[in-house]
């Protein structure tokens, strides 16, 4: 079965949607400068609330290795997805002090970024259009990929089910395609997983 991320979260009444609908993911933005990031505090709220049975996954770009950390120690995120420059060196630095699964990001625009998503020495590998830019990119590019992944970019209820059976990712991740002028949308949300679920 196709694994969903619900990402993006801002509020604990977001939590209390993706609880109702039980995704495998559930995703924050703890770096800073982006429109959905949300401080620690916030972040914490968000964990309280979410079902314990969901991952809190923490996005973040060239963060110190130690600030991810102690988000995991604390038990804030259970998973960590990098979106920035981290290379080899910096995951088997995050390894070595914190057991949380990693994800990492690409961005993908030519083969040869495909080909990069794959010596990623991360647990999983996320291939996006960019950092939330909500676009889809050219699914062609993944015609030869030779690893699981998760995908991310542009996706929304009416699209997921063409690219689950086009692709057949190991998961898909949803932010903006569930969303109403900025702000999740549960309609939208339980929408995307009954479409990518089948029901």
């Amino acid at each position: 079965m196709t694994k969903i991320k619900i990402c993006g979260l801002m509020t604990p009444q977001d939590a209390a949607f993706v609880n109702a609908v039980q995704p495998d993911f559930a995703g924050m933005i703890l770096s800073p400068g982006f429109r959905r990031t949300v401080t620690r505090e916030t972040a914490a709220a968000i964990r309280k609330a979410l079902n314990a049975a969901i991952p809190a996954v923490g996005v973040f770009v060239d963060a110190e290795p130690a600030d991810i950390a102690a988000y995991v120690n604390s038990g804030i995120i259970q998973t960590v997805q990098l979106h920035g420059h981290e290379d080899a060196a910096y995951i088997e630095k995050l390894r070595q002090i914190t057991d949380a699964q990693i994800f990492q990001a690409f961005r993908i625009r030519s083969a040869a970024d495909v080909q990069q998503a794959e010596q990623s020495p991360a647990d999983m590998i996320l291939l996006d259009s960019g950092t939330g830019t909500g676009k889809v990119f050219d699914w062609s590019l993944l015609s030869d990929i030779r690893r699981p992944y998760l995908l991310a970019g542009g996706l929304n209820p009416e699209n997921a089910p063409a690219a689950v059976a086009a692709l057949h990712p190991a998961g898909v991740d949803v932010s903006s395609g569930v969303e109403t002028d900025g702000r999740k949308d549960f309609a939208k949300i339980q929408a995307f997983v009954n479409a990518v679920r089948g029901t």
